[in-house]
């Protein structure tokens, strides 16, 4: 495998959306993944959600935030995620008239 090929491969990372549920920390939020999977034997899609904690360097987001995030070097013992752009502010819901 060539150097080029290396650093392809390690340009590659994981990014996922999530809402902020706290903001309590200095420069780090907690932010709440939900994903559909389908149940095995009866079919139906089933509701998972996970928590992780994600590095908020400007101290931007506030609760109820859609944040992309996406996955970095381990920062701390349980902060391996990084904000990369807030998505929808909370109360900023567009608001489409019927008229």
């Amino acid at each position: 495998m060539s150097a080029e090929e290396q650093i392809a491969e390690k340009k590659i990372q994981r990014t996922v959306t999530g809402r902020v549920v706290s903001n309590k920390m200095d420069k780090t939020v907690t932010v709440v993944i939900e994903r559909l999977i389908r149940h095995g034997s009866v079919g139906k899609f089933v509701r998972r959600t996970g928590k992780v904690m994600a590095h908020d360097a400007n101290n931007e987001c506030k609760e109820g935030d859609k944040v992309a995030i996406r996955e970095c070097r381990p920062l701390s013992k349980r902060k391996s995620w990084q904000v990369v752009e807030i998505v929808e502010r909370a109360g900023e819901q567009s608001v489409v008239d019927s008229a």
